[in-house]
């Protein structure tokens, strides 16, 4: 039986890949390792907690013998490391606590992992650290095109729906790091942690850099799920600057096949770029989103467009980003399931359906209860 620590497994990515390999692979043990912070929350798993293959460990990363305790206990041979702070306007105002938790955490998680490796016969044998990071560690590209072109790459999935590029350049994988946040900066730095754990300790690791994800179960200060709810309650919608910032998107349950693929068949030492070939304007986004809700809810098409509200823009906003993960399809034979607008209109649907799961979240009541629960632990 393998036994793999998924960190950040309560968390919005996290909790699908928990998901997938609980009940793909009935054959591993999986631990799901989460801190609890605000983003993280074991509602998104009540579907899988009672199975005899899953088990949660409430830990910090940033706890090196605790960590180094279980992965003795649980005998890990694999961890897949998504336990991060990752919300751009937090790292500004607390750039500390970014710095702490995805660098010193990572870090922890890396030397935990050696000691124990490296006291087994076999060592690394049969052994991964997979760690995910960002795009944004890429800094920002060039939006050449303002009213879009057809990319020089395709995929099944988005060719027959809105595609397409405001740029003739992308993020590849051998790009310089140019990191313009916080965030950015601090998972640029444990990126380099973990590739030079393999190049000075021979650990055997995998780093993948993927574009912005939406889907169910996302902590509502992200876009998406904010701006879904706002529009339910017909709350305004706060767009940074005009709107004309770019990102492309990529439904997380492709993310987590991904994952899925590239723990089990990607080279060690590689990174892959995990992107959905779809790039939106956010403005564009959120009209989508606007003329989806009101749809559903059987409103006038466009009858809360003036819910629009036009901000400040933040410190340091990237233009652009757009990722090119060719690398990934030509060698794993990976690209994503859904158009664009499919993943929309489930999405919308599922956070329109989850009403109560949202005003858990915005209320804090499931902070409440995990504190109480955990309270003396």
């Amino acid at each position: 039986m393998r036994s793999i620590i998924i960190t950040g497994g309560a968390g919005f990515i996290g909790s699908h890949v928990v998901r997938l390999f609980v009940n793909k692979y009935p054959e591993y043990r999986i631990i799901n390792l989460d801190k609890l912070t605000y983003a993280g929350n074991l509602e998104n798993l009540k579907d899988v907690e009672d199975k005899p293959n899953y088990r949660f460990v409430r830990m910090d990363i940033c706890d090196f013998d605790a960590f180094l305790r279980l992965m003795q206990e649980e005998h890990v041979d694999g961890i897949i490391h998504l336990a991060a702070e990752s919300h751009v306007d937090r790292s500004i105002k607390d750039p500390f606590t970014f710095a702490q938790t995805n660098v010193m955490g990572t870090l922890s998680l890396l030397q935990a992992a050696r000691i124990y490796w490296e006291s087994l016969p076999e060592k690394y044998e049969g052994k991964r650290f997979y760690h995910i990071s960002t795009d944004e560690v890429y800094g920002a590209l060039e939006m050449t095109h303002p009213e879009g072109i057809e990319p020089p790459f395709t995929t099944t999935a988005s060719s027959e729906s809105h595609h397409l590029a405001y740029g003739d350049t992308f993020f590849t994988e051998d790009l310089k790091y140019q990191p313009h946040s916080p965030y950015s900066a601090a998972k640029a730095s444990s990126d380099h942690f973990v590739r030079a754990f393999h190049d000075t300790y021979g650990m055997p690791t995998i780093v993948t850099n993927c574009s912005n994800n939406y889907g169910p179960y996302q902590f509502p200060e992200k876009l998406i799920p904010l701006f879904i709810n706002n529009i339910r309650h017909r709350k305004p919608l706060p767009v940074y600057g005009k709107g004309e910032n770019v990102r492309d998107w990529l439904y997380v349950e492709d993310h987590a096949r991904a994952i899925d693929l590239i723990f089990h068949q990607g080279r060690v030492a590689e990174t892959y770029n995990i992107g959905g070939f779809n790039e939106w304007k956010n403005i564009d986004i959120i009209r989508v989103l606007i003329r989806t809700v009101d749809r559903i809810l059987g409103r006038k098409e466009d009858e809360d467009m003036d819910l629009i509200t036009y901000v400040t823009d933040r410190a340091g906003h990237d233009l652009r980003y757009a990722i090119d993960s060719r690398k990934l399809q030509r060698e794993l034979g990976w690209e994503p399931s859904l158009q664009f607008e499919e993943g929309i209109e489930k999405t919308v649907r599922w956070y329109l359906d989850h009403q109560q799961w949202m005003d858990r979240i915005t209320s804090g009541e499931y902070e409440r209860y995990y504190e109480d629960m955990y309270k003396g632990r």
